[in-house]
């Protein structure tokens, strides 16, 4: 009876994940770092500016971008993020803020598993790092930075989870 609860079941595709509460536990603990890094003395200034995503909305612009621009926006902003946040992790010394830093780049991993369960791909960047076009901007500061990172979350990761298709299925 025992091995029938521990043989591994067949492996199933990733159901959805439609639920915004997740979402909000991650910009709730990407505050948490913020706060946390404004709150310390170190670690304020980064070794050198670091590329992080533009994180203003042109709610038209927006609008008129299918899914799968809005899709690679946000995967290529979370892979900047990705990059800027380890690179800080780095320069930090502070065992707190290296429980937040680490937490913020767990919750970047997990907000990817999210978009992958409904189906959206996985970013690749070219060879020299951000596709030519994506809106980008270069931060000096670890607290700017983990400010364009709550941004980004309750932005634009906010705007593409709210509306994907996959999440309004059957609620018409």
């Amino acid at each position: 009876m025992l091995l029938e609860w521990t043989k591994p079941g067949l492996s199933n595709p990733l159901r959805p994940i439609c639920d915004l509460r997740v979402l909000k536990h991650f910009i709730e603990e990407a505050r948490d770092a913020e706060a946390a890094m404004l709150a310390c003395k170190e670690g304020r200034g980064l070794p050198e500016p670091v590329t992080v995503p533009q994180t203003k909305v042109d709610f038209n612009v927006w609008e008129r971008k299918n899914a799968l621009e809005q899709a690679q926006e946000v995967q290529s902003g979370l892979w900047l993020l990705n990059q800027a946040i380890g690179s800080l992790r780095a320069t930090v010394t502070n065992t707190a803020l290296h429980s937040h830093i680490d937490n913020s780049l767990r919750n970047i991993f997990s907000i990817g598993q999210v978009l992958r369960s409904l189906n959206i791909q996985e970013y690749t960047p070219p060879a020299g790092g951000v596709a030519g076009g994506e809106e980008t901007w270069r931060v000096s500061s670890a607290s700017e930075l983990l400010q364009v990172h709550v941004n980004f979350l309750r932005g634009k990761v906010h705007l593409l989870l709210s509306n994907t298709p996959v999440c309004h299925q059957g609620s018409s």
